[in-house]
């Protein structure tokens, strides 16, 4: 749903970076659009795609709606999270991607552009 405003969206990102900061979560890029966000994360070796996607998660939409003044509607990121890895080669592809966010939108929708990467790369959807 399109719940993600811009001023919601920089009130929320500059949060998950405190929180991701204070759990040991090095965040490269963080940014999204009105129904989504893409988080560059840098793993530790103790660390799971898991256990970062439920505290970045559930603490982000416990701050929105129970600390935040942000909203009087519930918040509530979907249940489930896509995850891939990144060479170092194309990290500057990927930071960019992740940074132009709000023109990348203004051609294609979040969910066409799912399809398409679910196509173009053979993915089983699970």
């Amino acid at each position: 749903m399109p719940f993600l405003t811009k001023s919601l969206r920089h009130s929320l990102f500059a949060h998950i970076r405190r929180n991701a900061e204070d759990k040991k979560i090095k965040i490269d890029i963080l940014n999204g659009h009105v129904d989504h966000i893409h988080c560059l994360v840098w793993l530790q070796p103790t660390q799971s795609i898991d256990q970062i996607a439920k505290l970045l998660k559930g603490e982000s939409a416990h701050w929105l709606n129970h600390s935040s003044g942000l909203t009087n509607s519930k918040f509530q990121w979907q249940e489930n999270y896509f995850a891939v890895s990144v060479s170092e080669s194309m990290l500057y592809h990927v930071r960019a991607y992740i940074q132009n966010q709000e023109a990348h939108h203004q051609k294609r929708s979040f969910a066409q552009e799912y399809e398409l990467f679910f196509q173009k790369y053979n993915f089983n959807k699970l």
